[in-house]
């Protein structure tokens, strides 16, 4: 991609991202708050392909955006009782904005002054039976658990509306 597309494609997708969580965080209700969640993980999708990780942004669409965020809306959906119950008592205090900034400078901060070690490449490019192994002894245990987590969250919630009987 040309860099002259690319420029104006990622302070877009940037935009999107930090515009919807602030939307996500301003709204008082909590659906519009879960699809304003949906947009930022579009978005940061959008940016993994101008970095040319398509692996991650099909990843980043696929389990964030198409699941996390259709749970966390039926999550949500299951829960309320009363259509009363999506909305938010109280709009973002002050106080959360404060924090937001003292940690935003803090990330600044320790960004201005973080020097990275260079790893040393590898002798030749690691082949698709080295991802596999990888995968499958790292990742797939963290996975579980994070399926399992989900899963516990859905039976919760639907155990949640079950009334008082």
């Amino acid at each position: 991609m040309s860099e002259t597309l690319s420029a104006p494609a990622f302070y877009l997708l940037a935009f999107a991202a930090v515009g919807g969580a602030v939307a996500m965080m301003a709204t008082r209700n909590v659906v519009h708050a879960a699809f304003w969640l949906l947009e930022v993980m579009v978005a940061t999708a959008g940016i993994y392909l101008l970095l040319s990780a398509e692996f991650l942004a099909l990843v980043q669409v696929l389990v964030y955006a198409g699941a996390v965020a259709v749970l966390t809306l039926f999550t949500v959906m299951l829960t309320l009782r009363r259509r009363e119950d999506a909305i938010r008592p109280y709009p973002p205090a002050w106080g959360s904005l404060a924090l937001a900034a003292f940690f935003g400078g803090s990330l600044l901060l320790a960004l201005a002054h973080f020097r990275p070690a260079i790893a040393p490449m590898p002798d030749e490019v690691p082949g698709i039976e080295t991802f596999g192994i990888e995968m499958f002894t790292t990742w797939a245990l963290p996975f579980e658990i994070a399926s399992l987590v989900l899963l516990v969250a859905l039976v919760g919630a639907v155990w949640w509306t079950g009334g008082d009987e």
